[in-house]
């Protein structure tokens, strides 16, 4: 069993590709150009909530289409500056 660690560290490998763009493809994403970089995030999320869709009425590819639109939404989350707690804590709330 994969320990649920490694979406808080997926989330500071994409604060760091925030603060410190790379050639990667999350920095690209992030940075601001012709399209602004919001637009772009949301694109991508709209994308990978369709492909969930698709895949779930498919019975196929479910898990990984899901984990693309999870990465995506934390990827909106670090873009806006959110801290990862926040979701943490938002969780915890609804579980009173």
């Amino acid at each position: 069993m994969v320990d649920e660690g490694i979406l808080r560290e997926i989330y500071a490998v994409l604060e760091d590709r925030r603060d410190n763009p790379a050639d990667s493809y999350t920095s690209k994403l992030m940075k601001d150009d012709e399209k602004r970089a919001e637009d772009k995030i949301l694109e991508k999320i709209g994308e990978e909530a369709a492909e969930v869709i698709i895949a779930s009425k498919n019975n196929e590819r479910l898990v990984e289409e899901s984990a693309d639109l999870i990465f995506h939404t934390l990827l909106l989350l670090v873009y806006k500056g959110i801290p990862f707690d926040n979701l943490l804590e938002e969780f915890a709330s609804r579980r009173k």
